[in-house]
């Protein structure tokens, strides 16, 4: 789904050219979003930039030099159109060069700050983006699981972008229009302040009339920007939907309700264009009756011979300049709020803490045998996953655990994996606490393969390389035949060189499932958790992927998340769980002459009814 910030309108750049000339009006589409702390943002933010100090001193250059140039035209302007009422005119040649050097150093100006501005901008959100994703790809899983991941995934792309246009649009033109202001009232009150303070009342008018068309089409332009999330959502769902959609014949309502909301987005945009095309004409009424006054009240004072006729040209030109920026710059000061709302969002990740890797001794050297001693957990505090959780895997054996979603299974495997960490009690390979072992010697030899099968969009060859980046070709061939995938991946175009699609769309469930297993034999772990993925596939994929786990499970510890429970007959223990706490343990058919919890769930998957 889009972000609704996608649809906003780049900021349009301050640019004041010569003779007054500068960008089209002002953008007041964006609502403002200001930063909780502001100021500590901004100092974090100033820390990318100190990095590009040479860049940021030349565009500073250039823009200083840029607005001396356009405070300086009219000026000459002004010269010229005097030295013409004279009849001088080998003066005005000479006024007319120098006015044509201004114009050329202000181009150049003016193309050194566009070429900056975009080499400052990508540098600096190119080592923002890789900061940040360093730290995502190093937080830990609780992180990950607590905050929804399109919302993180908007901080990496809506918000780092939004960041690179402030610099690259409005770091420049906020110092130009500043400058321009300054510059431009110095130059006024230097040659007629009766003009300069006739000129200034036009700005009471201009701030007045911001003010209120600001409010009203912020309004709408964020009324707007809803609609055109809900308009985004209703698409997506009805898109990645369209089966169920088809399935229960419900076009016509679904049509209606995009037709709703499409209906009331046309409405409010037209209102919001409405409104946002009004400022320029607005503005320019309101420039034109400053010309009105100006004019006036200049042809009076040059009759007096306060001012002469040029003098009038150039206030004209330089209440231009003096009225635009204040405009432009409020509008500058909600983009640069809402980039630095973007920046406080990014540093509130980098400020996560990291997963704790280090450990104080090495994966031992055993044959993998688990145990968990008096184990407590809980995901939210007040509500207790597991209860006094005590349990030996013995090395080499096949543990199954089962049990009626939400029992515990997954959450057994989470703290094995260390992706959370205990509350109390310890869980124990080959006699060491996993506490004292290093996440990457840990999660080494602890290999996972899960139901929902991850493949990445690269080769064969390299997703199963993933579980190993050492493995030659001819072991990743060994373990794509104990995976049972070998003839599969040879009758592709490619054979192993076959580029998957995202998430591997281009083969079947069965097809991923295998190569995930085949990934797991690559790592060749010593410790084995498997969540079985057979219940979306058919009988004959079951087969094959059966088959492949009993070729994947030899020689290891296997700790097996049950599904179907006809799927572990063979397991040489099976716990069962329920609410967290384990109720019976024993193999398949002690649990069944116990007809206790197991057997009840045995025969209710037998007899085809829902758990």
């Amino acid at each position: 789904m889009s972000n609704a910030s996608n649809s906003q309108r780049a900021p349009q750049q301050l640019r004041v050219g010569p003779g007054g000339r500068r960008g089209g009006p002002p953008d007041m589409m964006a609502p403002v979003e200001k930063a909780k702390d502001g100021k500590k943002t901004f100092d974090r933010l100033l820390a990318y930039f100190k990095k590009e100090k040479k860049a940021v001193l030349v565009l500073m250059a250039a823009v200083i030099l840029s607005v001396v140039c356009s405070v300086y035209t009219p000026s000459l302007q002004s010269n010229a159109i005097d030295d013409i009422t004279a009849h001088d005119f080998a003066a005005v040649g000479h006024v007319l060069l120098l006015m044509l050097c201004v114009y050329a150093v202000f181009s150049l100006c003016n193309l050194v700050q566009g070429f900056l501005s975009a080499r400052l901008s990508q540098s600096i959100v190119k080592r923002m983006r890789e900061d940040l994703f360093d730290k995502i790809v190093h937080l830990p899983i609780r992180y990950l699981d607590n905050h929804p991941h399109g919302d993180v995934m908007s901080r990496m792309t809506n918000d780092v972008e939004n960041i690179s246009n402030t610099v690259s649009q409005s770091l420049s033109s906020l110092v130009s229009g500043i400058l321009t202001i300054i510059g431009t009232v110095f130059m006024m009150f230097y040659w007629c302040w009766q003009l300069a303070f006739l000129s200034c009342t036009t700005v009471i008018l201009t701030i007045i009339v911001t003010k209120v068309l600001s409010s009203q089409m912020r309004k709408f332009f964020t009324k707007r920007q809803e609609l055109l999330g809900d308009l985004n959502s209703t698409t997506e769902e009805n898109i990645t939907g369209y089966r169920t959609v088809v399935a229960y014949n419900r076009q016509e309502m679904v049509v209606e309700e995009f037709n709703r909301t499409s209906d009331e987005l046309t409405k409010t945009g037209i209102i919001a264009e409405i409104l946002g095309g009004s400022m320029g004409p607005v503005m320019n009424v309101i420039n034109n009756i400053g010309f009105v006054i100006i004019a006036a009240f200049g042809g009076y004072f040059a009759v007096k011979g306060i001012v002469s006729v040029g003098m009038i040209s150039a206030f004209i030109v330089y209440a231009k300049q003096f009225g635009r920026p204040i405009n432009e710059i409020a509008n500058l000061y909600g983009q640069i709020q809402t980039a630095i709302a973007g920046a406080e969002r990014v540093f509130a990740i980098m400020d996560e803490e990291v997963e704790r890797k280090e450990g104080r001794v090495h994966m031992p050297e055993g044959d993998g045998v688990i145990s968990f001693r008096h184990v407590n957990f809980s995901y939210v505090p007040e509500k207790q996953v597991l209860y006094d959780f005590t349990l030996d895997v013995r090395a080499g054996h096949k543990v199954a655990l089962v049990g009626a979603t939400g029992s515990g299974k997954t959450t057994v495997v989470n703290l094995l994996m260390r992706f959370y960490d205990i509350d109390s009690g310890e869980i124990l390979v080959d006699g060491v606490d996993i506490k004292d072992i290093s996440l990457e010697e840990l999660r080494k030899n602890v290999a996972i393969v899960l139901q929902d099968t991850v493949l990445f969009s690269d080769t064969i060859r390299n997703n199963l390389r993933y579980a190993d980046l050492n493995a030659t070709d001819e072991e990743l061939e060994r373990a794509a035949k104990i995976g049972n995938c070998d003839r599969m991946i040879r009758r592709l175009k490619d054979g192993y060189d076959t580029m998957l699609t995202e998430s591997g769309g281009n083969l079947s469930q069965g097809q991923r499932q295998l190569l995930a297993i085949s990934r797991a034999v690559v790592a060749d772990p010593k410790i084995l958790i498997l969540d079985e993925a057979t219940s979306s596939v058919d009988t004959r994929t079951e087969k094959k992927i059966q088959d492949a786990m009993v070729n994947l499970m030899k020689d290891r510890t296997n700790l097996i998340i049950a599904h179907r429970l006809s799927t572990i007959r063979d397991a040489d223990f099976i716990v069962v769980l329920d609410g967290g706490h384990i109720v019976e343990t024993g193999n398949h058919e002690e649990l069944l002459a116990l007809n206790g919890r197991y057997a009840e769930l045995y025969m209710t998957q037998f007899a085809g009814q829902e758990i």
